[in-house]
């Protein structure tokens, strides 16, 4: 088993939708070694050329995404931010770049929808960069539109493990979102409840980090809403714990009286600390002893 953690960065995109935001989830392939046939937000690895390419004449927001996170290099720090849009546009086909007017770009045409289509093929097999596109177009790459939102680690008991900044982000208007039929099968935009509610009734999988951060979301009301509560928040590391116990295999986050590791005062448990296997399915439960 490899065990070595990876860098990724993974994308919340949200749209207003009557009383509660919706947000834009893709099904992994079945046949994926990592999180095969589960629900997630649109992410994977940070390659080298997120580190290698990004530059003040393409991207705006390098200086701020340079120190937003403190405990890494500015280097690394903004190649988080640029992969997470690269993956956006590579699992999503959202560009989330503005044009010279200062506003997103719009792939409403169906000119453009069909080319953005083949750049995301060529970016996706690594023919084009994400720069290579936003420079041919004219745009920029928005990283300052990318909030942090969370901070996942994957505990050592996977076949892959990565270390994962979560953003969150509006949906650009005149964009059309869509899975790309390889790494992703099926997309669908829903509301955090439902997501947790579809989980709950066995329709679909949701993995613990992406089922705590719908349950962080849940209460929210407005896009806007989520955004300031993101930008307010004090972000802290989350490795769940294993731990079998009486034949039961559970995930442990900070606050579960299982788990010594005690949650940042700023960042109060979740509703629920505790996931059990169960039927090949990690399953949420509320902390208890």
């Amino acid at each position: 088993m490899d065990l070595t953690v990876h860098p990724a960065a993974t994308v919340i995109v949200l749209r207003d939708a009557g009383l509660a935001p919706e947000v834009f989830m893709v099904r992994r392939h079945e046949g994926t070694a990592f999180l095969g046939g589960a629900h997630v937000f649109p992410g994977g690895r940070v390659d080298a050329s997120d580190r290698e390419t990004a530059h003040e004449r393409w991207c705006d927001g390098i200086a701020g995404a340079a120190a937003r996170f403190a405990d890494l290099p500015s280097v690394d720090a903004v190649a988080y931010h640029v992969a997470a849009a690269r993956e956006l546009f590579e699992e999503a086909g959202v560009l989330l770049a503005r044009d010279a007017a200062g506003e997103f770009v719009s792939l409403a045409g169906a000119s453009a929808r069909a080319r953005i289509a083949q750049d995301r093929r060529d970016v996706h097999g690594r023919g084009l960069t994400l720069a290579d596109i936003v420079e041919r177009e004219g745009l920029r790459l928005a990283l300052d539109a990318l909030v942090p939102f969370a901070h996942w680690v994957t505990p050592p008991i996977d076949v892959r493990r990565f270390d994962t900044r979560f953003f969150v982000a509006p949906m650009p208007p005149r964009q059309t979102p869509a899975h790309d039929e390889t790494e992703t099968t099926e997309s669908v935009w829903m509301t955090a409840a439902e997501a947790i509610a579809r989980c709950e009734r066995d329709e679909i999988v949701l993995p613990p980090p992406t089922w705590t951060t719908l349950r962080e979301i849940e209460p929210f009301g407005s896009v806007d809403a989520v955004m300031a509560w993101a930008r307010a928040r004090r972000i802290a590391r989350r490795e769940p714990m294993f731990l079998e116990q009486d034949g039961q295999k559970m995930l442990l986050l900070a606050g579960d009286p299982l788990n010594p590791e005690r949650p940042a005062a700023a960042d109060p448990p979740p509703a629920e600390t505790r996931f059990v296997l169960l039927d090949g399915r990690w399953r949420a439960e509320a902390a208890r002893t």
